[in-house]
Order: C-alpha cells, then sequence, then structure tokens
C-alpha cells in the first residue's frame, strides 16, 4: 500500500474534525477552532496521510506539530481505525523525525493518556521515554503522560544581535563591540540576508516621513519580526501632542522640578542614547527615554503657568549638531556595552515574554512561588521570560508578549504599559481595554444590567444631588464603592442616613458617582477565574475574622485576609461556572475574576476583575502546574491569532 504524505490544506479541516471524531475519545478531540488555528498557524504544521482507494485520493490520517526552537512537538498523530496496524503512523511519526532534523532541533516531545498503554508501548519502541506524569492532563481523572525522544543536540544557536541603520554608513564611524552598522539600502533590499536573522534594528535614518527610507526601515523591520527602534507606531505617536502629553504625566513631577530654574518660557533638549546632552538635565533625560522609545530624539518643552510638552520628535543623523557628534557615540557605545545587552542566554527561545512587577508592592496579584511556575512553565515550551518593572516602558518593543502581575489602575503606568504593548502588537493580559471596564463599577454596573445579569441591587449617586433624604426608602446596611475600588479599598458599609451621608461627601472628593449596594451577608464569596472565555480556577474566600469583607485592612496583619478553599469544577454549582463565564465575556476574552455569592437559588455578581489573584498554594491547589500552563499555552495562541491576522499601519503622511 502506497501512502501519501502531503502538507494540509485549508480545506482538510473537515476531514481533520471527521477523523478526531472517529479515532479519539471526546476528551482528547480537538475543536473545530483548534484545529482551524493549527492549519493556519505559522508555528504549527499539519501533514495529510493519503492512500488510493479505487483510484481515489482518500484521507486516513494526520499529524499536527508544534514547532518550537529546540523542541518539535507532536500535538496530535491520528489514524482513522479503519486503517490502523497498516503503517500509517509509523510513516507519520517518520515525518516527524524529518521535520525535527530539518529544524535542527533537539526532541521531539509528546503527551499520552496514562491509559493507552498500547501507545505508550508503540512511542517506547520508537525510542520515546516517559519524563512526567500529568495529573488531571486531560480533565479530572484523565492523567496524561509526557514522553521525549532526544535528538542530536545543535550546534547552531541563535541570539538577538543589534543593528544600527543609516543612510550612509561613512557618517557612523564608530564601531561597538556586538553592533552591526548596515546602510538604509542593504537593509531594506535585504543584502545579507536580515530577514532570516534576529535582529534588533535602531533606525537612524536621516528621515521618518512617509514613505521615506526611514520609514521603510521600520515598517519593513516590523514585518520581519525584528525590534525596531523607533517603530511606526512610536513615529505615529510622536505626532500626538495628547498622547505624548497623557504618557508624560508620570514624569511630570519631574519635568516641573528639572525645569524650574529655566529663565525663558522654552526648552528644547536632545536626548542621545537614552541621555540628555546637556548633563544638567540628566535624570530628566534618563525618565524621557524610560518613556519614549527612540534612540536619538528631541523634546520642545514650553511654559504657560506650568511646563508642558509641545512637541517631541526622533532625531536623524543629519540633524545632529556637529558639536554633539561625539557626545552621541560617547553614549552610544555606553549604551550598547551595558549589561543588558551582554546577558547570554543558554537557551533558544520561540517567543519572549514580559512579565511586569512591582517589588515594593506588598499584596501583589501573585507570589513570588507563582511567579517561579510561570516562569518554569514557559521555559518548557521555549518562551523566554523576564520581570520588568515600571522603568522598562522604552524596552516593550523587545518582547512578544505582556503579562501584568501587579495591581492595574487605569491611572497609572500599567495602563500606559498595556496600551502601549498592545499598540506594539504584543499579546497582552491584562490588555488595555479589560483595565478600562473592570477598573470602574459604574461601567460594570451598566454593563452587567443591560445583559440581564443579576447583581446586588444598585443605585448611583452623583455629585451635587444634596443630601441623602429618608423617603428613597433606603435599605440598610447599604455599600457603598468608588468606581475605581480594588480589593476592598474605597469600600464601605454604612448602616442608616447619617452614615451614608457622612460616607458620600468624602467619596464625592475623589469621584463624582458613587455607587451604592445592597448588602448581601454571606460566610464566603465564589471567585471563579476566566481565561479565553472559558473556567480555569474556582476559590471559595471567607470573610476576614470579624469582618464582613474579604479583606479588612484596619485588622491586625495576621487577620487582614480570610481564609480560602479551592474546588474542582464538579463541586461548584453549574449556575457558578455558567454565570461567571458570561460576566466575564461582557468584559474581553482575558484572564479574569469573576466575584459572586450564591443565596438561595440565585446567583448574584459583584465584580469582575481584570488582574485576579492567581497564588501559589491557593488558586493552583486543584490544577497545580497546569493552571500555569494553560495561561503561557493561552499567550501563544494570542502571539500566532495576532501574526495569521492581516495587519495595516497607516501613518498620515507629513
Amino acid at each position: 500500500m502506497v501512502i501519501n504524505i502531503r502538507r494540509s490544506v485549508v480545506g482538510d479541516l473537515e476531514f481533520l474534525l471527521d477523523l478526531e471524531q472517529k479515532a479519539f475519545p471526546l476528551y482528547q478531540q480537538s475543536s473545530r477552532r483548534t484545529l482551524s488555528l493549527s492549519l493556519k498557524s505559522t508555528f504549527q504544521q499539519v501533514w495529510i496521510a493519503e492512500i488510493n482507494i479505487d483510484g481515489k485520493l482518500t484521507v486516513v490520517g494526520c499529524l499536527i506539530l508544534y514547532i518550537y526552537k529546540h523542541t518539535v512537538r507532536i500535538f496530535s498523530i491520528v489514524v482513522d481505525p479503519e486503517f490502523q496496524g497498516k503503517g500509517i503512523g509509523n510513516e507519520l511519526l517518520n515525518k516527524a523525525r524529518e521535520i525535527a532534523n530539518e529544524k535542527k532541533a533537539e526532541r521531539i516531545s509528546l503527551e499520552v493518556s496514562i491509559d493507552n498503554r498500547e501507545l505508550i508501548s508503540w512511542y517506547k519502541k520508537a525510542g520515546f521515554e516517559s519524563t512526567e506524569m500529568m495529573k488531571d492532563y486531560y480533565e479530572e481523572g484523565r492523567d496524561g503522560l509526557r514522553m521525549i525522544l532526544e535528538l542530536p543536540k545543535s550546534a547552531n544557536k541563535t541570539r538577538i544581535s543589534n543593528v544600527i541603520v543609516v543612510d550612509n554608513p561613512k557618517d557612523w564611524n564608530l564601531v561597538v563591540q556586538n553592533v552591526e552598522v548596515v546602510s538604509s539600502k542593504d537593509y531594506t533590499s535585504n543584502t545579507g540576508l536580515f530577514s532570516e536573522r534576529a535582529l534588533r534594528v535602531f533606525n537612524l535614518c536621516n528621515s521618518y516621513r512617509y514613505q521615506s527610507m526611514g520609514y521603510y526601515v521600520s515598517l519593513l523591520a516590523s514585518a520581519r519580526e525584528h525590534r525596531a527602534i523607533p517603530n511606526v507606531t512610536t513615529i505615529r505617536d510622536f505626532k500626538d501632542v495628547g498622547v505624548i502629553r497623557s504618557i508624560a504625566e508620570d514624569i511630570d513631577e519631574v519635568i516641573q522640578k528639572s525645569l524650574q530654574r529655566c529663565e525663558n518660557g522654552s526648552k528644547v533638549l536632545n536626548i542621545y542614547f537614552g541621555q540628555a546632552a546637556d548633563p544638567a538635565f540628566k535624570l530628566l533625560g534618563q525618565k524621557l527615554y524610560q518613556m519614549f522609545e527612540a534612540p536619538i530624539f528631541q523634546v520642545h518643552f514650553v511654559k504657560t503657568d506650568r511646563w508642558d510638552i509641545k512637541r517631541i520628535a526622533p532625531l536623524s543623523l543629519n540633524k545632529i549638531e556637529p558639536s554633539d557628534l561625539d557626545l552621541v557615540k560617547d553614549f552610544a557605545k555606553g549604551y550598547f556595552e551595558a549589561k543588558r545587552f551582554k546577558k547570554t542566554k543558554l537557551k533558544n527561545y520561540i517567543y519572549h515574554l514580559a512579565i511586569l512587577v512591582n517589588p515594593e508592592e506588598e499584596n501583589p496579584p501573585s507570589n513570588k512561588k507563582a511567579l517561579n511556575k510561570f516562569e518554569a512553565a514557559a521555559d518548557d515550551v521555549d518562551i523566554y521570560t523576564e520581570y520588568i518593572t515600571k522603568d522598562d516602558y522604552n524596552r516593550l518593543s523587545e518582547f512578544d508578549a505582556l503579562f501584568i502581575r501587579e495591581t492595574t489602575n487605569v491611572n497609572n503606568y500599567t495602563y500606559h504599559f498595556s496600551r502601549k504593548a498592545y499598540a506594539e502588537g504584543l499579546a497582552v493580559i491584562d490588555d488595555p481595554w479589560s483595565i478600562l471596564r473592570c477598573s470602574n463599577k459604574i461601567y460594570l454596573h451598566e454593563r452587567l444590567k443591560v445583559n440581564n445579569i443579576l447583581t446586588p441591587e444598585t443605585m448611583v449617586f452623583v455629585k451635587g444631588m444634596g443630601s441623602v433624604k429618608n423617603s428613597m426608602n433606603l435599605k440598610f446596611p447599604l455599600i457603598l464603592k468608588q468606581p475605581d475600588s480594588a480589593f476592598s479599598v474605597g469600600v464601605t458599609k454604612v448602616n442608616d442616613i447619617g452614615e451614608m451621608n457622612e460616607s458620600l461627601e468624602r467619596l464625592f472628593k475623589i469621584s463624582d458617582l458613587i455607587i451604592g449596594q445592597e448588602f448581601l451577608p454571606s460566610d464566603y464569596d465564589w471567585r471563579v477565574g476566566v481565561l479565553d472565555n472559558q473556567p480555569l480556577f474556582v476559590c471559595k474566600y471567607f470573610m476576614a475574622k470579624g469582618h464582613w469583607q474579604i479583606y479588612n485592612w484596619k485588622g491586625p496583619k495576621n487577620d487582614q485576609s480570610g481564609d480560602s478553599a479551592t474546588l474542582s469544577f464538579d463541586q461548584v454549582p453549574p449556575k457558578v461556572l455558567k454565570t461567571a463565564t458570561k460576566a466575564a465575556s461582557l468584559m474581553g476574552d482575558g484572564l479574569y475574576g469573576v466575584d459572586l455569592k450564591m443565596l438561595g437559588d440565585k446567583v448574584y455578581v459583584i465584580e469582575v476583575n481584570d488582574n485576579p489573584n492567581i497564588d501559589a498554594g491557593v488558586e493552583d491547589k486543584i490544577m497545580g502546574k497546569e493552571l500555569y500552563k494553560k495561561i503561557i499555552q493561552s499567550f501563544i495562541t494570542r502571539i500566532e491569532m495576532s501574526r495569521n491576522i492581516e495587519r495595516f499601519v497607516s501613518i498620515e503622511p507629513d
């Protein structure tokens, strides 16, 4: 029997679905969406096995591979049960070996049901070894076994190189270790096969205007998945004063203090590779570079009653004062010789994930042990992770994805990080719209209300309405919430009209609108973690000792939060899971924590959080490592989906 192995096409989807249903039990079957993504993915390969039956090629098997830097993962080998035992599986496995050799992979990995002894034996005969038992891998009670086939290791290692692109390399006569200077003509025409290399591109062309050579350098760098500095988004944002001033709000105090002695009503500051040309403004130069990513740029300040940024423009070599050229070269040399560019990675990674943390935060969304587990889960699938802080704003383009693991707020840098990362094309959790939607209880109340999701009886108090009167027939106690309250901060329980008016007077100093909700007493709240519109974990959070909330920040340190219990999905009322999933879907498709109360047969949504706690020893008690793996896999899917969707970048002509 002649077996033909060919690369798949989009039209094979129905065949793949049919094979899955014939060969696999329900819990192992891939969904239509998963198979469709596999067919379109740039880092997956799908191969089809066909045989000739009565003069017609018939699909009898398929192979789905995930291609990582040094691992080829067999996601699925499936053979039609009618044709098993005829060598089709062996041919597909040989194809996997062939691809792994072509990619110079170090190993082939796969997962198999621990109950399928026959299949495990088949893989062992092929040279695979069992490396890890994965509890509840397929579903609760369905364990998996990871198996590895080690291959000869490739000596071919890749690391990101730094390239400076200029119109005329003769204008740049500085030699810096590990930095290559190339012409814009060579880079855009791909002389030297730049598109095949992993590069960080510093664009110092003479013009960035629309459709100029400098514009195309950054545009092509983005298309080649190089790290372009500045990229086309940054070039565009430099033209938007509103965006500039919004981003610069975080360093306003430094701006005012640094410029307070300037006598004129205007000031121009040049920033060269992160440093101000004028040493008197060293701190301001460093802060500006952290906020705006370009190797060389100029900032124009103007003063009315206070100092504001009037304009920011990236500078090219031909616009630098000749007297500053030596200074630029000195700063460049120090910049490229900095520690961040000397870091050697012992592994090759397919993607780079930044995890934004605040080392000073007392109650972060993930404890240190959980962060380590995220890092380990990412490393298992060849994702490089690096912890970044608010000082790394300028480095976002070095990464493929951003995971925010500090408390988010629309009014601080976490939102700016999210917004910029999304604009740069990174996969982001928490994405900017989730932060906006979940941060404000006014939005949340209205969104749940129009979608008929049950919440505690809610009213909105408006500043200027005067004292609340008894004629409103309010039921006490009542809960008052600042619209952007989080972790029980900005939430007050009032027991009568007098307490309410006193609390409203205080809260109206912060917000023009205040939420009021009926008090629903309970021993605990449900918390359902939701990722990609699917439940991820379920916890019961009990009230803090002697308190009506989960958190009691005014209590003794050991009693500031209540106990918790993590449950498997079959221990949770289906209505709780269904309501939580629906509420989260109204916010987006990211990672959410939905807080609910169940009283009798009624389920109430209290709030939806965009930055839920995931702590080792709490939320991961049921799933263990698999919880972290699911989140990392979601990042991979998001990166892949973004690269399979057509992207259009438009920059208005000057």
